[in-house]
């Protein structure tokens, strides 16, 4: 039986979700796995693909049955996609598990992305999509998070050691 995910983290897109994960991953001794990463190895196609082609809904579907999947089967560190939380069914999966929600402002965003990358809900005035997207999800972040740890200005190491320290876990 499956004791779930070490750590869940979740947040805006450029927030570090990946590489803090896989960071945290190493500094546990455990595996990593994205969600993102699953569906595009499931679909064979750049998630910004799915988005053109086949439209967000069914992208949701897909990243649905991404994040059960992996909260049922994956005992390391798992990182979702930023949208992930629209989802009731998902927020109601998450509850209970060690969630920590990487939080950035929208300053922040455009050093780290740009704003203007292959984002498929960034595609038109990408800063006013950004707080718009943001003002939407960031209380179901909240909602879902155990702890929330500010990335702004901040390494990568510096934001793993504040997870495992927010969280109270021990590095191997």
């Amino acid at each position: 039986m499956s004791t779930g995910p070490l750590i869940v983290l979740v947040g805006p897109m450029g927030s570090g979700k990946s590489t803090v994960g896989a960071l945290l991953a190493e500094r546990l001794g455990a595996p990593y796995r994205d969600t993102d990463a699953d569906i595009v190895a499931a679909a064979g196609r750049e998630i910004s693909d799915i988005f053109v082609e086949d439209g967000e809904e069914y992208f949701r579907a897909l990243e649905r049955a991404a994040v059960r999947a992996a909260v049922a089967e994956h005992t390391g560190v798992l990182a979702l996609g930023g949208g992930a939380v629209l989802d009731a069914g998902t927020r109601a999966l998450l509850t209970g598990l060690p969630v920590a929600y990487l939080s950035m402002d929208v300053e922040e965003a455009v050093r780290r992305v740009g704003l203007n990358t292959a984002r498929p809900l960034l595609a038109v005035n990408p800063r006013r999509q950004w707080r718009e997207l943001m003002e939407a999800r960031r209380p179901l972040y909240t909602e879902v998070a155990r702890v929330v740890v500010a990335t702004d200005d901040k390494t990568p190491e510096e934001v793993a050691d504040a997870v495992l320290d927010a969280l109270e876990l021990k590095k191997k």
